[in-house]
């Protein structure tokens, strides 16, 4: 819709919805003064908009079925060749469909996103096919990627290929089962509070959230923009570091980027711990949702550390556990506003915005019924503590300076910090009959370890320690700022794939 300016009638119906008392002569001039900026306005409208270039040749794709995808991983299979040669020469890699990749449909898990396509490839997805790797399509995600159980995605329920009949986490539910079912060799996920971490901890392969920062969202949908992250998931953490190498570094266009340091993560591999320094957290431990036997497959793996000359200690973090509930009213609120007031791209951040995408996002409210159990709560939640001026998520990110200070202070001491991935194995899918208590339940139940490093920005890798019943155990090795190496080195020792 072009741009329209109001007559004095809107004018004066607009100050009355806003409660400025506005008088009729008040009304005229400011719509005299208003009216005025509308060929500026318009001019904006008429100029080329700044969008990355396309550079690979690619088709839409269809949707795959039956034998062809059987755990439901796949949205779209798009077969992207990328450059003939370089460092992901060979490498197969999925997307997660919150993730854009030009010409191809992209639905962010929701129907309210039926019938988008992008217009331009995120900076990783280019990166990755300069890089040799090639792209055979869309991974499923949750419903906006707001949930953890994988049932509620518009395409319907993602099947654990190392489980069956159990979840796969989330929200990056098709890259983790793509990956663990060898469809592909590497996937794409995001991570807001666990979204790539906890599907790898369900399915047993390697999942980093990166620093914050290191990667660049450019080309991503966004939930909270101060916690958005993206990263790789992979069956060995050889890939991982190999795929962090090619996705790593500023793009020139992502505001969250602030002083990167990149590493040559791959030269990590092979140099085992010993004389590392490794600070286990207590508070990681044996809490109020803990499942038998994760704790002791995690304990029996710090004692083979030891034994390979690794210097394991326990360590007290009190904040650890302050920090999921800081999570709470940023993830909610900044949610909340992303959602009904940020048309799915948010406000205050430097990027690429995709106008295309805001628009098709902008109808959800017709829509709203549609929504899965885990965004109404949001939008619900989120209502009550806009009521509250934002007071509280503003003092939630006030306090994320102490979370991270209290982290950074250990992290002194220690090379790594170490906890499980999620305290519990992958969980029971929610039926189709489940109520909106037990989906949102299920959807949120295991991030009280992962989500604080969604606020602080560490970096944080999700590997396979071992099983209980079968069932992968995920063990969670967190460092410092932009200090991956590290983390690969302890994560390379402990992965069982």
């Amino acid at each position: 819709m072009a741009y329209a300016f109001p007559g004095p009638q809107g004018i004066s119906e607009i100050s009355e919805q806003l409660e400025l008392d506005l008088t009729p002569e008040e009304v005229g001039e400011y719509h005299a003064y208003l009216s005025a900026l509308t060929p500026a306005f318009r001019l904006i409208e008429q100029l080329p908009d700044e969008l990355p270039a396309v550079k690979y040749p690619r088709t839409p794709g269809y949707r795959p079925e039956g034998a062809e995808n059987p755990h439901n991983g796949w949205v779209v299979k798009s077969n992207i060749k990328g450059a003939p040669q370089g460092k992901l020469k060979g490498k197969t890699l999925a997307i997660k469909d919150s993730v854009m990749v030009a010409g191809v449909p992209m639905s962010n898990g929701a129907s309210i996103l039926d019938g988008y396509v992008p217009d331009i490839d995120a900076t990783i997805v280019t990166r990755i096919l300069d890089a040799g790797g090639e792209i055979l399509g869309k991974a499923s995600c949750e419903y906006l990627c707001i949930a953890g159980n994988s049932v509620t995605g518009v395409n319907g329920p993602v099947q654990n290929p190392r489980v069956p009949g159990r979840s796969t986490g989330g929200s990056s539910t098709g890259s983790a089962a793509l990956v663990a079912a060898g469809d592909v060799d590497m996937a794409i996920g995001a991570d807001q509070a666990g979204s790539i971490r906890m599907p790898a901890s369900f399915c047993g392969i390697v999942g980093l959230k990166p620093t914050y920062g290191l990667v660049p969202y450019t080309g991503a949908a966004s939930i909270e923009y101060t916690f958005d992250h993206v990263g790789p998931m992979t069956r060995t953490v050889a890939d991982c570091a190999l795929l962090l190498e090619v996705i790593a570094g500023e793009d020139g266009i992502d505001g969250r980027q602030r002083n990167v340091q990149v590493q040559p993560y791959t030269e990590a591999l092979g140099q085992g711990v010993k004389g590392l320094k490794i600070g286990v957290v207590q508070e990681g431990f044996a809490r109020a949702e803990t499942e038998a036997g994760v704790d002791d497959a995690v304990r029996a793996e710090l004692k083979r550390l030891a034994s390979m000359g690794a210097i394991v200690e326990e360590v007290s973090i009190p904040w650890h556990n302050i920090g999921s509930a800081l999570w709470l009213p940023i993830g909610i609120e900044g949610s909340y506003h992303n959602i009904v007031r940020g048309h799915g791209v948010g406000y205050g951040g430097i990027g690429a915005y995709s106008l295309g995408f805001m628009k098709a996002y902008e109808s959800w409210p017709a829509h709203a019924s549609e929504l899965a159990a885990p965004i109404k709560a949001v939008l619900l939640s989120g209502r009550v503590l806009e009521r509250h001026g934002g007071r509280l998520y503003a003092k939630a990110q006030n306090l994320r300076r102490r979370l991270r200070a209290e982290y950074d202070a250990q992290l002194a001491k220690y090379d790594v910090l170490v906890m499980p991935t999620t305290p519990m194995t992958a969980t029971p899918m929610p039926g189709p009959d489940a109520g909106p208590q037990e989906v949102v339940n299920r959807s949120w139940e295991m991030l009280l370890n992962t989500s604080p490093f969604d606020l602080t920005g560490h970096p944080a890798i999700s590997v396979c320690c071992g099983e209980v019943e079968d069932r992968p155990v995920g063990f969670m090795v967190v460092g410092r700022h932009f200090d991956e190496q590290t983390v690969f080195r302890v994560a390379e020792v402990v992965h069982r794939g």
